[in-house]
């Protein structure tokens, strides 16, 4: 099976670092209901703002914990027979940034919220790109934003930092093209071809042949690169930052970092390739200034 990597036509990216203890400015947002906002929530908010602005825009909110912490406190509260606010409940859904978010902007488009482990961000990358190449005259908006779990779930492999980040695909200018590709980690890399080594013997066919005819299936099957169409565009970011410059050549081995978020991060700052591993798949990211 052919490792899926796809390209994404940046129009505009923002971050908001996970050690920081300045309070985001999201003064869009209703007093009333601005108080009683997780710090989660509110640099998601922060971004996804900074991103877009008051245009309408889909919307894939991306966490791997969500607002656990939150849900945790209402599960102390039930364990201690303690009534438990409405309000709270409602803002403990993975959804609730985006409900939030398109109530403040009187914005019906369609929005989405998707968490898959250590590998959320990811695929959180694959939805976007999805739903952008199916229909790239609407801008699409990527926001993650992630905290650790609470102490009382222990230790937790390839946990999150913290953070978030928010990319809108789709608008009139495009600023560069992200790269996404996952593959399988070396050590699983091997095991399937030997696999489809055994495979191929077993057919009538060499080891080599079976895996040239893999090699050429690969190569034919590489999804096209989805391009940008004009778009609203959107309200300069303050703090967006611009990538750095294209890369001098492909075979730059990409940085490794603990976190997805660390290394896509790293991608945007500075243009140079970054990876992830973890669960025995490597993901790994590219910039360039023109489509690829």
């Amino acid at each position: 099976m052919p490792d899926p990597h796809w390209t994404i036509p940046v129009a505009r990216w923002s971050s908001w670092p996970a050690a920081t203890s300045a309070a985001p400015d999201i003064g869009f947002i209703e007093p009333i209901v601005r108080r009683r906002l997780s710090t989660l929530s509110r640099v998601a908010l922060k971004v996804a703002h900074d991103c877009v602005g008051m245009t309408e825009a889909r919307v894939v909110f991306a966490s791997r914990h969500g607002e656990l912490r939150r849900t945790t406190d209402i599960l102390r509260a039930l364990s201690a027979g303690e009534p438990v606010s409405p309000t709270a409940f409602s803002l403990s859904v993975l959804n609730a940034m985006t409900g939030v978010f398109g109530i403040a902007r009187g914005d019906r488009s369609a929005a989405s919220a998707i968490s898959a482990g250590p590998e959320t961000l990811g695929y959180a990358l694959l939805e976007t790109y999805a739903q952008h190449a199916t229909q790239p005259a609407s801008p699409v908006l990527l926001v993650y934003a992630d905290e650790p779990a609470d102490p009382a779930y222990g230790t937790i492999e390839d946990e999150v930092q913290g953070g978030a980040i928010a990319i809108l695909l789709g608008g009139e200018a495009v600023q560069g093209h992200l790269v996404c590709t996952r593959s399988a980690a070396a050590g699983e890399q091997e095991g399937q071809e030997g696999q489809e080594g055994q495979e191929g013997q077993a057919s009538g066919l060499p080891a080599a042949s079976a895996a040239s005819a893999t090699s050429a299936t690969t190569a034919a099957s590489a999804p096209s690169t989805a391009t940008a169409t004009t778009a609203p565009s959107a309200p300069t970011a303050t703090n967006t930052a611009t990538p750095g410059p294209e890369p001098t050549t492909s075979a730059k081995p990409a940085t490794r970092f603990a976190t997805q978020s660390q290394a896509l991060l790293h991608c945007l700052e500075t243009g140079e390739p970054a990876a992830w591993q973890g669960a025995g798949v490597l993901w790994q990211w590219g910039w360039h200034d023109r489509a690829v």
